[in-house]
């Protein structure tokens, strides 16, 4: 797979269109045709010309975000405690909150739309590991942070707590788009921040503990963008 971001003005507009419909529709619900069309592009092979395939569509959208909120995250990550659960939380995640209540994109709702897809685990493992690396460091970094929650809990709750990080800013994307109102900005940061802080930090109860030892359960894989 390529790591370039859409190179022209046509291509760029085509990616920008395709995130939106694909957010709204499902990456499955949309046609090459149809966003070429939505884009203003007269050639119904436009994407075919530019990308090749979806995928090759799928991968530019985020050729054309992950940097951005890479280098968002790096800065954040360079400021925060590196002990601090949440503030580790806060440098990964509040480039997607801020990203999500930007008014010129849908790209947490899309990326939210590829995590559906059956062959999402595939496509991910086969892009640049450049625009990987961000989130497997902060996997291994809070696998360190919670050292002293056992496995697979531990790795469970990573997984969990980045979906909900995850579906709650599309959420709130979504809701922005529809003109619903929701709670301040800051005010949503903070309380989500809050809660999978304490989710993935909480002691397991006795029931939880019996399970663990009743099952027999390996730590689910955690490979995402986001």
């Amino acid at each position: 797979m390529s790591d370039a971001a859409p190179a022209t003005a046509s291509a760029l507009r085509l990616v920008v269109t395709a995130e939106r419909l694909f957010a709204l529709h499902g990456i499955d619900g949309v046609s090459l045709r149809q966003i070429a069309a939505e884009a203003g592009s007269a050639n119904n092979s436009a994407v075919h010309y530019h990308f090749g395939t979806k995928d090759g569509l799928i991968e530019a959208i985020f050729g054309h975000r992950l940097p951005q909120l890479t280098r968002e995250r790096q800065m954040l990550a360079g400021r925060c405690d590196p002990d601090d659960v949440r503030a580790r939380f806060e440098a990964h995640y509040l480039p997607v909150f801020a990203m999500a209540e930007a008014p010129d994109n849908r790209y947490v709702s899309f990326v939210e739309q590829v995590q559906r897809r059956e062959a999402s685990g595939r496509f991910f493992a086969e892009l640049p590991h450049d625009w990987r690396r961000s989130n497997e460091d902060f996997q291994a970094e809070m696998g360190h942070l919670l050292g002293a929650v056992d496995e697979p809990l531990r790795t469970m709750r990573i997984h969990d707590a980045q979906s909900i990080c995850l579906h709650a800013a599309a959420d709130r994307e979504r809701a922005s788009e529809l003109g619903i109102v929701g709670p301040p900005f800051d005010l949503f940061v903070s309380a989500t921040l809050d809660g999978v802080a304490g989710f993935v930090t909480a002691p397991a109860s006795s029931a939880t503990l019996r399970h663990v030892r009743r099952a027999d359960v390996t730590a689910p894989s955690t490979l995402r963008l986001l």
